[in-house]
Parts: C-alpha cells; sequence; structure tokens
C-alpha cells in the first residue's frame, strides 16, 4: 500500500486537522500483515567505535561519558583571551520563551464558536498559567486541556490555534553551547575524578563533537566523532604521549603514522606540546590529518585546580574510515543516503523484482505449478483447443480450469510465454530461453547477466491462480485471465521496487521486457 502523497499535501493546505484526523484510516490497526526480515546491518562507523572501545580498554584506559553541554564561561577558562575567536565555530543552543498567554473576550467568543459550552474559563487560564511557568510541557498540553477542560482533540487544537503568540515565538540563544572538541568536557571531569582515583588517570570517551564549520565538504562535518584519551600522572613526558598515540593507531591497524608538531598551538595546550598525526591514504596517496595530541595547558588546569600534567589525544573516527575503505568524501561514509549514489549489483535489482499478485492458499499455489507445467507441455498445441488444468472440489464447489485458444491457426501459448527475466548491467531484459543466437546482446545477457528466476508464464501463473482464488471467494461462474502483448513489467504481473527504479532512472538503464504472450486461462465454476 502506498500514500497518495499528493492528495494529502493538498487536503492538509486546506485543513490540516481534518486531513490529520482522516489520515489515521490509512494505518491498519488489526492483522498480521508483517514480520521483521533478516536485513540487519551495523553502521560501520559504530562498528569502528567499538573497537576503539576494546582497543582503549585492553591498553588499560577507564571509559566514562563526558558532558556534551558545555556552558561559555568553561570555553574562556581553556582558551583564554583566545575564547571570542574560538565561539564562532561553536553552536550555542537557544529556546523560546514561553510568552503570557492572556485570553480576552473577543477570544472566548471565537473558543465558544466551536465549544459552545465551554464555561471553564478560570481551568484554561491555570493551565496557561501552570504552561508559562514550564510545569507542563508542551508535547502535554493538549493532553491536559483534554482531561481537564473536557474537550475534544480536535476542539483543543483550534483553541490553540487562535493564540498568535504560539506561532510568533523565536529562539532566544543561552550561554549552553555543544562541545565543538571533547576536551571542553574533559576538564571538568579531571577535576573531580583527581579525588576519587589515585594517579595516574588513565580514562576515554568516544562520542560526538559539534563544529560550526564554514562549510560542508569531503573532510568536514557538522558532527563528527572522536575517541579521545587523557592521561593526567606526576609524571609523563611528550615522548611518552606520542609513543601512546602511535601504539593506539598501530591497534587499529595503522603501524606507520607520523606525527609533526604544530606551529600555532591551541591556547588550551601548552606551548610546543601539541601534535598532529597523519596516515597515508590509500587512494590519493596524500597524507590525511587523523587526529592530534598534546599536554594540556597549565594555566588552564589551574583554572580547574589540577596541579598534575594531562596528556590528552583525540583521534577522529570518520577520517580513520575514510583511509580503511579508501573512500574519498566522509559525508558518503556517515551519510551514504543522502550523499552517495545509488549502487545496486544485478543481483539487488534481480531481487527487487516481484510479482504483483500471487496466490495465498495451498490450492492457489499448486495451481501455479500446475498451470506452469500443462502450458509447457502443450505449448505448441495447434488452436482452436482447449486443455485441462484442473477439474475437481474446491470450497465446497467443483471448479474447472482450462487453458485455451480459440483463434485459428495459432498455438495454445504464444511464443514469449517463457521468455526469462534476466538483468545485465543494470538492465532488466525479457530473454527467449533458446534461439537469437546471432543477438550479440541477448547471447551477452544470457551469458554474464543474472536471471531472476521468473519467467512471463511463471508471473502469469500466479496472477491467475490469484485471481481464480478471488472468483472463488466471490462465487463468481465465470472468469478469464488473458495475456496479451507485453510492453511492460506490468503487463506480466510484475513490479520493481523503489530502490530499483531509482537506480534505473539514475543510470540510465532501460527495461526491455517486449513480447508476444498471448495465453487465455479460463475458470468454470459450479456450486
Amino acid at each position: 500500500m502506498e500514500f497518495d502523497i499528493e492528495r494529502l499535501k493538498e487536503e492538509s493546505e486546506k485543513d490540516y486537522e481534518k486531513a490529520w484526523r482522516e489520515s489515521g484510516n490509512l494505518i491498519k490497526k488489526k492483522g498480521d500483515h508483517f514480520s521483521l526480515e533478516d536485513k540487519g546491518s551495523f553502521h560501520p562507523l559504530f562498528d569502528l567505535e567499538q573497537e576503539f572501545r576494546k582497543v582503549l580498554k585492553g591498553l588499560g584506559f577507564q571509559e566514562l561519558v563526558v558532558p556534551t553541554l558545555i556552558k561559555r564561561d568553561e570555553i574562556q577558562k581553556q582558551y583564554g583571551p583566545e575564547y571570542p575567536v574560538i565561539l564562532d565555530r561553536i553552536f550555542f543552543l537557544a529556546g523560546l520563551e514561553r510568552s503570557d498567554l492572556g485570553i480576552s473576550q473577543p477570544k472566548l467568543e471565537k473558543i465558544r464558536e466551536k465549544v459552545p459550552k465551554f464555561d471553564n474559563l478560570e481551568g484554561f487560564e491555570s493551565i496557561l498559567r501552570y504552561y508559562k511557568k514550564g510545569e507542563i510541557d508542551s508535547e502535554d498540553l493538549t493532553d491536559v486541556m483534554l482531561e481537564e477542560l473536557n474537550v475534544t482533540e480536535k476542539q483543543a487544537s483550534y483553541i490553540l490555534k487562535l493564540f498568535e503568540s504560539f506561532k510568533e515565538l523565536e529562539p532566544v540563544p543561552s550561554d549552553i553551547t555543544l562541545r565543538s572538541h571533547t576536551t571542553a568536557g574533559w576538564f571538568q571531569v579531571l577535576k573531580e575524578m583527581q579525588y576519587r582515583e589515585p594517579l595516574p588517570l588513565q580514562l576515554f570517551t568516544v562520542g560526538p563533537k559539534y563544529r560550526r564549520e564554514q562549510k560542508l565538504d569531503e573532510t568536514h562535518l557538522y558532527r563528527s566523532w572522536t575517541a579521545s584519551v587523557v592521561i593526567m600522572s606526576e609524571e609523563i613526558s611528550l615522548e611518552d604521549g606520542e609513543r601512546i598515540a602511535r601504539s593506539v593507531l598501530k591497534e587499529i591497524g595503522f603501524g606507520e603514522v607520523e606525527c609533526e608538531t604544530k606551529k600555532a598551538t591551541s591556547k588550551y595546550y601548552a606551548p610546543g606540546s601539541e601534535f598532529e598525526i597523519f596516515i597515508e591514504h590509500p587512494e590519493s596517496g596524500e597524507q590525511i590529518e587523523v587526529g592530534n595530541g598534546g599536554f594540556y595547558s597549565p594555566v588552564s588546569l589551574a583554572k580547574y585546580e589540577i596541579p598534575f600534567p594531562v596528556f590528552n589525544l583525540g583521534i577522529g573516527l570518520e577520517r580513520i574510515l575514510m583511509i580503511r575503505t579508501g573512500e574519498r568524501d566522509v559525508r558518503n561514509l556517515v551519510y551514504p543516503y543522502k550523499y552517495k549514489d545509488l549502487e545496486l549489483s544485478d543481483e539487488d535489482v534481480s531481487g527487487m523484482i516481484n510479482f504483483r499478485k500471487r496466490p495465498e492458499t495451498g490450492f492457489g499455489k499448486k495451481l501455479v505449478k500446475k498451470i506452469e507445467e500443462i502450458a509447457k507441455d502443450h505449448e505448441n498445441e495447434p488452436s482452436p483447443c482447449e486443455i485441462k488444468v484442473f477439474d475437481g472440489s474446491v470450497d465446497d464447489g467443483r471448479a474447472k480450469v482450462n487453458l485455451i485458444e480459440t483463434e485459428e491457426n495459432k498455438k495454445l501459448i504464444g511464443p514469449a510465454a517463457f521468455n526469462q527475466i534476466y538483468v545485465n548491467n543494470g538492465n532488466i531484459v525479457g530473454v527467449p530461453p533458446e534461439g537469437w543466437n546471432n543477438d550479440e546482446f541477448l547471447n551477452e545477457t544470457r551469458e554474464n547477466g543474472i536471471f531472476s528466476g521468473i519467467t512471463y508464464m511463471k508471473s502469469f501463473a500466479n496472477l491467475a491462480a490469484r485471481e481464480i482464488e478471488e472468483m472463488i471467494e466471490k462465487r463468481k461462474k465465470k472468469g478469464k485471465i488473458r495475456a496479451s502483448k507485453v510492453e511492460s513489467l506490468s503487463d506480466i504481473n510484475l513490479e520493481l521496487e523503489r530502490p530499483a527504479r531509482r537506480y534505473i532512472t539514475d543510470n540510465n538503464k532501460k527495461i526491455d521486457v517486449r513480447g508476444p504472450f498471448f495465453t487465455t486461462v479460463v475458470l468454470e465454476l459450479q456450486n
């Protein structure tokens, strides 16, 4: 079942509430219609996240959850005078201020146009006050109105639409940010952990950071994932830190890495202690920066009452994944459904060719095989002719099913009836099972294409069996199912799933299943 999208959009423009309520009728409320298929998979980014977690735990690091929401003054503590520049790349959170929602007499009269018996003004004003104070969540407001005011859901929606202030709400920025680097949260964690566990502290987290990049491109996203490590110890050197960084990456599978000291050090790092880590991309040969490390500035640490040196290492998961897979665009890895061209193999396309109708009963499924067998055995029977397929009891009645051809000088079964559906290089082709030996394309398709397992006759037999089932259910005395000239998949009871249709259209592939089928099945039903 597919929704009529255009109709739904049009009706919602006219009357959203009505369209919304009626759309509920499109959803099946009962019935055993669906079972989960074996389509499970993991995103490679989170496979890599799990791999890092195991490696870091195995090396002796303890996992913690590091805060994601960071107050603005934390950034100032860490960066010092440089912090105003850093704010430019940070996302600030915003909220909506709940305005006063007074009920004027004209508004009350409008409410009573739709809710004539509305008289609980005091109760409604109380609800609005609680909402203003945040004691009623936005998502619960309608439910509270239904319960307290004795109105319907439709009436509650109408009442709320009368308050223009709901429509005029604008976001108001706060001083809370989304962390743009995991370090923004580590300082707070270390401040507390120094009093909870003895040194050395060996901590890690794997999670997202959010950065307001100037542009999104092959190597930059608003949200990216980092494996982040901190070590607090009374004695630790930069050489130690670099050695640890190399050991982590070696465990992940990269024995050859380059570490280069940065010329311009971030202010939350100690001068001369920050280095970048590079790994060669296997496709481009380019050195890709995959992370950096260094010692937190003693000045920044002092703002958090931390008297010990702290080494930090951060490794970008998406960059590692790009190198592992040979992918050059991080967007294709993380959001393939949005950025990556749809790629389907011939096997994939073949698996997306389905029967539009198929039998649902045991009788119908046996009838499919019987139609195929009789058609094959008698395909060259000269016409006019009538060949029995089935004659027996069905649902307290007697059914006769025959293959017929009434025109003279024909054959019982048309010449394309046993054509086979192949997929070759993304093209869907109806291929005769034999002959046409001089046709280069057909021969190449037979040799290198993927046979879907479907013939025109098999698909038609499924259609005929299902329609005969329906005729028997309706106690229809006679019926005829005929296939004639084939121009498209639908002519032979076939349909293509959306991804395959999209793939064929986007890649200028073709569907060519033309052919003369001309086969007829008839039913006679006796009580």
